[in-house]
């Protein structure tokens, strides 16, 4: 487990769409104007700071779900078996 988390990357377009979410936000919730400059050093504190504990939510998530499918396959490989005397 101790591989680092790479920062996430956001392309330009990306970025530009989650800058006028923010300055929305600011402007509706907080009425506070704020420019662009201002967003973007934000967002990358919020992705730098804040992101590994959604990357990691994700990642255990993700990690749930998998358990679940692999516990589903393993009944159905368990409803193939043939009955004989063997006894595990």
């Amino acid at each position: 487990m101790g591989s680092t988390m790479t920062i996430v990357e956001f392309s330009k377009d990306e970025k530009a769409i989650l800058v006028r979410k923010m300055q929305a936000y600011f402007a509706d919730e907080l009425q506070q104007q704020i420019g662009q400059f201002d967003v973007e050093f934000l967002l990358d504190f919020i992705s730098k700071e804040i992101g590994p504990y959604y990357y990691n939510r994700g990642l255990y998530d993700a990690q749930t779900a998998l358990n679940a499918r692999m516990e589903d396959l393993q009944d159905s490989i368990y409803q193939l078996e043939k009955h004989t005397e063997f006894k595990r």
